[in-house]
């Protein structure tokens, strides 16, 4: 199924969560929460790992059945009296290493490790032993999920542990985790899950089996008991509650050993954390925000109860079997129907697919599709009132919704007056398009440490860049996170559009520090963003599929105008354009030429340009560009000493980051060997 409508279905089933509502979780397990009164009492995290040690044996004098811990200690603990000792190079002697505390706790306890893969870079970094065997029968190919990386505990620290198990909980294309990994393929050898690891060990069970049918994986068997899974074994959470639907009990307390004996002896004990500035927070369809520790508890409460919900291998045929049903009922049965009695058997056919899929979703925990029924209903539907009328008489009410917070109101004024003027289905256009992008987002996020704070200031951040794009007849595409797409020339004509994006960009580069006036005062620091822009003939129109479409642009120049954004920051500027663009211009604008680049994904190399300013340039600076454009034709030439010399003047005088660049690379090329020197940078990333 396309990503759209998986993603839709699952906010369906979602819906389902929330109409169930709760339900009793099991009392064997329980979470240590390293929060703001642990933050609070024993410091900022990371804390030395004698407390963490302290912490586990606690947990181990009160007779904690097994404890998994929801962290990674990758680094040595740089606190430690024996480590500091060594950094300044102090003579003395038996100083504690908290590091070979803790391993030493991992010793004695019945602590399982926690460590994370990776799927988009490559280490070298070898994976924990796992003391278990992991049986393939009937394999017919790779349908694990397969690791490029991972990041594991220190060697003294993960030798220490019996086992230890992967913590990656990976959220589905909305963002939202439904499902979890129970193992990942990482340098030809299975690793499981940390929950599912802590659940072996239980049981007692020192063989995993995993069945295969041609499509994937059947189910996994352990110690006879049939787990179900979908076919890259992944195991979809029955989710129990919202976030702390499990026993919280403070990290320090546990430190302090002041909790009943009761709530640990025997227990499933998970070691996470909930405090937001520890950035280890998820969201489930019962809860938006819910901490990951939480996701583990779900997974080991539905391993204990075996009532995870799963996708047979041959659910499929059952979905395509019903949809047919349901075409068949609509199109044969109820067009012989009166319009009272058609809505009638169409509410009653509507309840019965919820109702079906609600029942085999918690009693069966079969999960079935229920869009595309749906779907096929209402479509039936559609066609037997005309779905010609329908369209006709909502045309201007589509185009309104359609581009209502995109468009300027004076656009949307024109597409109101005369909707015929402006053809929606999918065209080739010359488009200028325009990225923008907030830099160091991530830390700013992570400074404001509330939600709510980071979407205030998003509001009115976005507020103030998208006024000026609106005033110049720009299109808003779409806000990407921190970022804003937009473009002109699309639904209506913009004349000299290329030039109206240049200047909004200009407009926005002139409002930054009236911004920051604000943003300072509210939210106690300044933003910067960079710009890229590039014009090109692409693909505009209403794109998507049946069920949802979208009016934008689509092709290989609005991947370029991205790119461009991000050459921002290796050239350390805030605005990049393509030669494209410039080529376009009506306008006079003072532009510097930055490089030839060839961006990743594209073969053709590009020329871009920073611009500077509206207008004429003045004197002095008609100096340095004319001395530079000489600098740059040096380098093109290969004559690379010459080059840098003009360069070093260049950013002795002007202190541009651009020429500093410049002279460092004629530095490293001097040296190089170049038969053929093109001029063209090559990047590789994004």
């Amino acid at each position: 199924m396309p990503d759209y409508f998986q993603s839709l279905d699952s906010r369906i089933r979602d819906f389902y969560f929330k109409v169930r509502g709760s339900e009793k979780v099991s009392d064997d397990i329980v979470i240590i929460d390293i929060d703001e009164k642990s933050l609070k009492v024993l410091g900022q995290w990371p804390w030395e790992r004698d407390k963490v040690a302290r912490i586990l044996q606690n947990l181990s004098d009160n007779d904690a059945g097994i404890i998994g811990l929801d962290i990674i200690f990758s680094e040595a603990d740089k606190t430690s009296p024996k480590n500091i000792a060594k950094k300044f190079k102090l003579k003395m002697r038996n100083l504690p290493d908290y590091d070979e505390i803790l391993a030493r706790v991992i010793s004695q306890t019945p602590t399982i490790l926690g460590y994370v893969f990776d799927f988009h870079s490559i280490n070298n970094q070898e994976a924990p032993q796992i003391p278990a065997i992991f049986i393939q029968k009937h394999k017919s190919g790779e349908f694990l999920p397969k690791a490029t990386g991972v990041t594991s505990n220190i060697k003294i620290i993960q030798d220490s542990s019996y086992s230890s198990g992967f913590m990656n909980n990976i959220p589905d294309n909305s963002g939202i985790i439904r499902s979890v990994p129970m193992f990942i393929n990482y340098d030809m050898e299975i690793y499981p899950a940390l929950a599912f690891e802590m659940y072996r060990i239980a049981v007692n069970s020192h063989k995993v089996i995993l069945n295969y049918s041609n499509i994937g994986i059947d189910d996994v068997v352990l110690n006879g008991q049939h787990i179900r899974s979908d076919r890259f074994g992944k195991l979809y959470l029955n989710f129990r509650g919202p976030f702390r639907s499990y026993k919280y009990i403070s990290a320090v307390d546990i430190f302090n050993n002041t909790v009943d004996k009761s709530l640990i002896e025997g227990k499933f004990v998970l070691i996470g954390t909930s405090a937001y500035g520890l950035m280890d927070l998820r969201s489930t369809p019962m809860d938006s925000v819910i901490a990951g520790v939480e996701i583990h508890a779900n997974m080991l409460d539905n391993l204990l109860h075996n009532d995870m919900l799963y996708k047979p291998t041959w659910i499929e045929s059952l979905d395509l079997l019903i949809i047919f049903i349901i075409v068949f009922i609509v199109l044969f049965i109820f067009s012989r129907l009166s319009l009272v009695y058609l809505l009638l058997a169409y509410s009653t056919l509507f309840v019965m697919i919820v109702w079906f899929n609600y029942y085999m979703l918690f009693n069966k925990f079969i999960i079935l599709n229920t869009l595309f029924p749906i779907f096929s209903m209402i479509f039936s539907l559609i066609a037997i009132l005309g779905i010609d009328y329908m369209f006709e008489q909502r045309q201007k009410q589509i185009i309104k919704n359609s581009f209502a917070k995109k468009v300027s109101k004076q656009v949307m004024e024109d597409l109101l007056i005369h909707p015929e003027a402006t053809d929606l289905s999918a065209r080739e256009e010359n488009v200028t398009m325009y990225f923008s992008d907030i830099r160091s987002f991530t830390t700013i996020s992570e400074n404001l440490h509330s939600a709510s704070r980071v979407m205030d200031f998003l509001n009115f951040y976005m507020n103030a860049m998208v006024v000026p794009i609106e005033r110049s007849n720009g299109t808003i595409d779409k806000f990407i996170g921190d970022a804003v797409m937009a473009y002109w020339n699309a639904p209506l004509k913009v004349k000299n559009h290329a030039d109206k994006a240049v200047q909004t960009a200009l407009e926005q580069i002139s409002m930054r520090d009236e911004i920051n006036i604000v943003i300072h005062k509210e939210f106690g620091f300044d933003v910067d963003f960079g710009i890229g822009i590039n014009t090109a003939n692409v693909l505009v129109g209403e794109i998507g599929s049946d069920g949802r479409s979208d009016y934008t642009v689509v092709g290989d120049g609005v991947n370029l105008a991205s790119r461009l954004e991000g050459l921002c920051k290796p050239y350390k500027v805030r605005l990049v354009i393509s030669e494209f663009t410039k080529e376009l211009l009506q306008e006079e604008y003072v532009t510097q030429l930055l490089d030839i680049v060839r961006v990743k994904g594209k073969h053709e190399p590009v020329k871009i340009y920073e611009v500077l300013s509206l207008g004429k340039s003045n004197n002095e600076k008609e100096k340095e560009l004319v001395k530079y454009n000489k600098a740059h034709d040096l380098y093109l030439n290969a004559r690379f000493e010459d080059a840098q010399v003009v360069f070093n003047e260049l950013s002795h005088s002007y202190g541009k980051y651009l020429y500093e660049m410049y002279a460092s690379r004629c530095e490293h090329l001097k040296g190089e060997n170049l038969d053929e020197f093109d001029g063209i940078f090559e990047f590789i990333t994004k």
